[in-house]
């Protein structure tokens, strides 16, 4: 969503220039109609279910302006073509499945179409992948790599001896499997991006994240720490049960669970999702200027606070947590983590510490 009007601008530069232009995706899928403004056709969900038809119809000078995808079977999804781009990434991306079954209110990829239906590519195919890949370290960008246990320890498995480090999404849950975290090691896992969303239990019921029990957050991180990866805690700041004493208690827990790092978001009605239904229903949406839809400016008017105390109280936190004086403080707790992990998370606090600094100029 956020990339929306950049994407709008160059479609409607190339159909100036006669250029057919097909537009996908989140965004595109959630708000169809106003994709095709800036397109001659549009895919929604997932291109591969659709795509085989479209240029067939493309061919025949028969394109149709809404192309609604079927379910893609992940047997089928092709190993990205790398070898056409310019640069070579430091970091690859690896991808093993697809859709996430959960229905939390305010996420985007259970509420596309097919989205809410999990479907793991073979493991073959995956591992083939990867060995195509150059690059000592990947990134899987599953929603969560603990949906399907079994598969991912299969994945593991055969990761063992192919001398790359990654990091990856999960849910609390990882840390029930003593045996799933100790492949997830040996495999060259460094580190974890858990959403954990709040510190609230009445946060996390009302936004239908059943896998989320406060209470085990401690647990859950040291268990990762124990087999020597780390932990990347994600919040999100200005649910309906937030107040402006959220963001003081918010901190002081980061600092008792002895998370690595964290990512510090603005809850953010993105379309598609039942929270911008409701939002907009009670007439709660501020701005449908989509270039501020991401995470980091405040687009709706929080229940318990001004936008403005809303604002204030997560620069206050991301300015906290990232001074020099708190990642010195945080460091030297990752550093017994290992040389790949800590050097991982050192990497991460530094690109957050920017990306904040540009965003909010609070350093």
């Amino acid at each position: 969503t956020l990339n929306a009007p950049r994407a709008y601008e160059i479609a409607d530069e190339f159909r100036k220039q006669g250029v057919t232009v097909v537009c996908g995706g989140w965004h595109p899928s959630a708000l169809p109609e106003e994709a095709k403004q800036h397109a001659d056709a549009v895919v929604i969900g997932e291109a591969e279910g659709a795509w085989p038809q479209l240029l067939t119809d493309f061919k025949k000078g028969k394109l149709k302006p809404f192309y609604k995808a079927k379910l893609v079977d992940p047997s089928l999804i092709p190993e990205p073509r790398r070898n056409i781009f310019r640069y070579t990434h430091v970091i690859e991306t690896v991808q093993i499945s697809r859709g996430c079954p959960y229905k939390c209110e305010f996420c985007s990829i259970s509420n596309m179409i097919n989205g809410n239906i999990y479907r793991a590519r073979p493991i073959e195919n995956v591992i083939r992948e990867i060995k195509n890949i150059k690059n000592k370290f990947l990134v899987f960008v599953d929603p969560s790599l603990t949906i399907n246990i079994k598969h991912t320890k299969n994945l593991f498995k055969n990761m063992r001896n192919l001398n790359k480090k990654f990091a990856c999404f999960g849910n609390t849950n990882l840390a029930d499997d003593e045996k799933f975290l100790k492949l997830a090691s040996e495999a060259g896992c460094l580190g974890w991006s858990i959403g954990f969303e709040s510190i609230s239990q009445k946060s996390i019921e009302d936004i239908g994240k059943k896998t989320n029990k406060v209470r085990d957050y401690k647990r859950i991180i040291r268990k990762v720490h124990d087999h020597n990866m780390a932990v990347l805690g994600s919040f999100v700041f200005g649910f309906d049960s937030d107040t402006i004493n959220t963001f003081d208690a918010t901190l002081d827990t980061i600092y008792d669970l002895e998370l690595d790092t964290v990512g510090i978001n603005i809850l953010t009605p993105f379309p598609g999702t039942p929270l911008y239904t409701r939002l907009e229903k009670e007439g709660r949406i501020l701005t449908r200027d989509w270039s501020k839809y991401g995470m980091r400016d405040i687009v709706f008017k929080p229940k318990n606070m001004t936008p403005e105390e809303l604002l204030d109280g997560v620069k206050k936190i991301a300015g906290e947590f990232y001074s020099h004086k708190s990642l010195f403080k945080v460091a030297l707790n990752s550093i017994k983590l290992g040389f790949y992990p800590s050097l991982a998370v050192g990497l991460w606090r530094y690109g957050q510490r920017m990306d904040y600094k540009k965003r909010w100029n609070w350093i």
